[in-house]
């Protein structure tokens, strides 16, 4: 599987944020998006999430044959989460997994959800307006993980976790990527290397593939940040 993306173009008013993009991510890889505060990252998430209308471009799925993404091909991390704050995280759950039941293969009970992410047992029935930032980030990802999306966005995922936490993230990322495409915005170079397979730089409205191949750890370390100085 990959996606596909083919001249694709956005802007705002007379600002070129996304320039003519072509590229292609393929399965069972976790893609490092790196690129400065304002490099377009988001924009790039919102206009493959069909968030925003492009101005110009297409993008699609090369399974057996070619086809259009459709919603549930896709699902979005946000850097913010956005949560029911009204519903308690188990309320919130079984919402989720009681709407979207024809999609989930196997269905687990909620606690070994809640177990897999490691939401403590007393938190399960809390309001999540009661939830730190980190948490609900972690009940997002959930319901995306739960609903088995063909490719998984994550914008600056991991920033609101503790190091411990942040590390459990990081190796169950590792363990979904196959069968899937995950994309992983982030301006931490440091974190995009110890967890990513692929790096990716959007400068100058284009996305460029740095190549690790041939290069020791610092000499692709000094590679990448001559690439962002040049945004």
């Amino acid at each position: 599987m990959k996606l596909i993306i083919e001249h694709l173009k956005k802007n705002f008013g007379s600002k070129e944020v996304l320039k003519d993009i072509d590229f292609e991510f393929e399965e069972g890889k976790i893609y490092g998006l790196l690129g400065r505060n304002g490099a377009g990252k988001t924009t790039f998430f919102n206009c493959l999430n069909e968030d925003i209308e492009v101005d110009d471009g297409t993008f699609y799925l090369e399974e057996k044959t070619t086809r259009p993404i459709v919603s549930e091909d896709i699902g979005y991390v946000l850097s913010t989460p956005n949560v029911p704050e009204f519903l308690t995280g188990r309320e919130f759950l079984k919402f989720f997994i009681d709407i979207n039941a024809s999609r989930i293969e196997q269905p687990k009970s909620l606690d070994e959800y809640f177990d897999f992410m490691k939401i403590d047992v007393e938190d399960r029935d809390k309001l999540l307006k009661d939830y730190s930032h980190g948490m609900k980030n972690k009940m997002q990802m959930l319901v995306h993980i739960i609903a088995n999306p063909k490719i998984l966005l994550l914008d600056e995922p991991l920033t609101s976790f503790d190091v411990v936490v942040a590390e459990e993230m990081k190796q169950m990322l590792k363990g979904l990527k196959k069968g899937h495409i995950i994309i992983f915005s982030t301006h931490i170079m440091e974190l995009a290397l110890d967890l990513c397979d692929e790096i990716v730089i959007l400068n100058k409205g284009v996305l460029e593939k740095i190549e690790k191949k041939n290069l020791d750890n610092e000499h692709f370390k000094n590679r990448i940040i001559e690439a962002l100085k040049e945004e």
